[in-house]
This record gives C-alpha cells, sequence and structure tokens, in this order.
C-alpha cells in the first residue's frame, strides 16, 4: 500500500466520511497493524473517552437445543427426538439466571433454537413470567432476530404481528443473533434454514419499529471471503443509516471449529484485531463497538486498541461452549488484561433501546 493512498485514506477516516468497500478491502489487505490500531482508535474516541473502556456481566442462558435450521457450523443443536436434546423449564431457566445474579450480572441473552413446536406466544408467555418475576433488576435480550424470525412463520405471523406480541408481553430487545456473515452466497453454503439476507432485515426493521432495542452481530472465520465479509458490512452500515442509526451495538467473534460438521481452523488473534478495526473504521454510524472475550478470552481486550469501546465478562453460553470456547470466571484477570491494553474497564448498566442516534 503507498505511502500516498495511507495519507488519502487516513485524511478521509480522520475527517468522518464514510470509507468505500474497496478502501476497506485496501486497508485490510495492505495496511500494517499499527495504521489499523491508530485509524481505528482515533474513530473510537470521537465517540468514548480515551484509555477507557466498559463492560458489563452478562450470561446466554439458551434455553432449548433443538433446532431443525441444521446450520453446518453449529455444534450444539440436536434434531427434534434425538437424543441430547432439551428443553428448559420455567424453573430451570429461573436458576440459570440466578446463577448470573451470584456473579452480580445484569443481563441474561436467550439463545435458543428453531425449535419446530414452540410459537411465538410460548416465548412470549415465558418472557412474560421472567419479567413478573424479576420486575427491573435485571435487563433481557429475549430471542434473536432469527429465532423470531422461525417463530413468526411457524406461528404463522407476520413480522410486524410479531414484534406487537413480543412488545405487549415486556421484550424490550430482540439481538441481532442468527446474522454470521450477511451474504446470501454465504448463508446458502452453510445455513439455508436461515432466510435471506433482505427477509433478515425486513424483521429486524419490524422489531425496531415496534419500539424494541436490537443489535448487530458478525461472526467471521468460517471460509468467507472478504468480498462476503465485506458485504456484511456494507448491508449493516445501510440498514443502520435507514433506522435513524438505531442499532445499538456492532458485536464480532470469531467461529470456533469444533464438533461440528463443518470443522476447519481457528482465525488468528491479529486477523481478529485487523477486522474488528476495519470494522469500526467501516461502520461509522455504530457508536459501540464490542470485543469478544467469549470466543476470544483475555486476548479479545487487545481489542480496546483496534476499535472497540465496550466487552462483555460472560458466565455461560452453551453454544460456544460445545464448540470449544471456554469461559473464565476470574473476572479480575480479564479486567486486568484490559489495563495492560491501556484501559480502564468501567463496569456499566445495560443498554437501553435509543429511538434514535445520539452522540
Amino acid at each position: 500500500m503507498s505511502d500516498t493512498a495511507i495519507a488519502r485514506l487516513r485524511d478521509k477516516i480522520l475527517d468522518g466520511s464514510p470509507i468505500s468497500t474497496d478502501d476497506a478491502a485496501l486497508l485490510y489487505m495492505s495496511a500494517d497493524d499499527l495504521t489499523l490500531s491508530e485509524l481505528s482508535t482515533q474513530v473510537r474516541n470521537r465517540l468514548h473517552p480515551a484509555n477507557q473502556s466498559t463492560y458489563i456481566v452478562m450470561a446466554i442462558v439458551n434455553y432449548t437445543n433443538i433446532c431443525v435450521a441444521k446450520c453446518d457450523y453449529c455444534a450444539f443443536y440436536r434434531l427434534p427426538h434425538q437424543a441430547g436434546g432439551y428443553l428448559l423449564s420455567f424453573d430451570e431457566v429461573c436458576a440459570r439466571i440466578d446463577d448470573l445474579v451470584g456473579y452480580g450480572g445484569k443481563l441474561v441473552s436467550f439463545n435458543g433454537g428453531f425449535h419446530p413446536k414452540l410459537k411465538l406466544t410460548d416465548y412470549a408467555e415465558l418472557f412474560s413470567k421472567i419479567h413478573h418475576r424479576y420486575n427491573d433488576s435485571l435487563s433481557f435480550f429475549e430471542m434473536t432476530v432469527a429465532e423470531f424470525m422461525f417463530s413468526c412463520k411457524l406461528s404463522k405471523l407476520s413480522y410486524e404481528e410479531g414484534a406487537q406480541l413480543l412488545l405487549a408481553a415486556g421484550t424490550r430487545w430482540v439481538t441481532g443473533g442468527g446474522a454470521e456473515i450477511l451474504d446470501d452466497a454465504f448463508r446458502k453454503r452453510h445455513s439455508p434454514g436461515k432466510y435471506s439476507v433482505d427477509d433478515y432485515f425486513k424483521a429486524q426493521r419490524a422489531i425496531l419499529d415496534a419500539g424494541m432495542g436490537s443489535t448487530a452481530t458478525m461472526v467471521i472465520g468460517f471460509d468467507e471471503t472478504l468480498e462476503e465479509r465485506l458485504n456484511h458490512l456494507q448491508r449493516l452500515r445501510d440498514f443502520q443509516e435507514s433506522t435513524d442509526r438505531r442499532l445499538t451495538s456492532f458485536l464480532c467473534w470469531t467461529y470456533k471449529p469444533w464438533n461440528n460438521e463443518l470443522g476447519g481452523g481457528e482465525i488468528s488473534n491479529r486477523e481478529y484485531l485487523r477486522w474488528l478495526a476495519i470494522s469500526r473504521i467501516y461502520l461509522h454510524n455504530f457508536t459501540h463497538v464490542r470485543t469478544s472475550v467469549l470466543t476470544k478470552n483475555e486476548a479479545a481486550l487487545d481489542g480496546l486498541n483496534f476499535g472497540a469501546n465496550d466487552f462483555d465478562l460472560p458466565t455461560e453460553d452453551e453454544v460456544t461452549q460445545k464448540a470449544g470456547a471456554t469461559i473464565s470466571l476470574e473476572f479480575a484477570k480479564i479486567l486486568d488484561a484490559a489495563r495492560r491494553a491501556g484501559h480502564e474497564p468501567i463496569l456499566r448498566n445495560p443498554f437501553t433501546p435509543s429511538p434514535r442516534f445520539e452522540v
């Protein structure tokens, strides 16, 4: 990458102008690590205090592993009637939540699968009972966009009707899970049961328009091409702009290749950090970019120098643990890793859904 090209992109980025996918590809392929760290940190520091990061203690509670999507990268799912399948009772779900409370957690994210017998009213009933039990002491991310889509179709509800049903049950968040790589060619190869990219965003728009919050996610390290990764970022950025920037955060994590059909290897931390930097620079209309302790452990905290400003301290997530992720409850040790990266970690409250983007 020539000095002239670097200078051109540096000026564009520091001016706050959006970069193109061609610019992003050039940066990713040719810029050195120091340049990507510097530029992504400059963008980050326009929105957040330098040398500070925020974090939250949370759990991803998997209420069922029964799923008919059959994604080849998933180590978690069991088909109906297959050995090892489960559906947690209300009391079992609450026991998982109580475990999180014991660690001082404030956020519960629910994630399951495409269960062929659970209608959206079943989820709404569960969430309503949980709200009644815990009141406002905790925040809940209820379902993922992908689960919401499947359940709406199973229930013969439009996305708009489904969103209103969840809203009436007290749901405030449906997260942007099930995105992986938002490129139709990738999805046809690996997760054809998860619908098209256009359909995904149609569902997410209905969630936002109902007044609930949602997030953006990405998983890298499968066999996706650079073009497919960039298509994902472009679709996210365009969607974010079309919704008054109402997606609260962007989280990128890495594929874990164990115990599934796809297999393969795990990408290096360096590749993850470089992509995190590209994501921060390209997604100029996202306030919060989050690094993944869940899949990269302490090494994720290096991401605070590659554009990230926030991270989770997770207590459980069977989906990634089945695929090879390890979860540490030595929170002090993880927070020390943030300090070694030059950032003072500050415990935050859960985000609240925003009707519009504000800096």
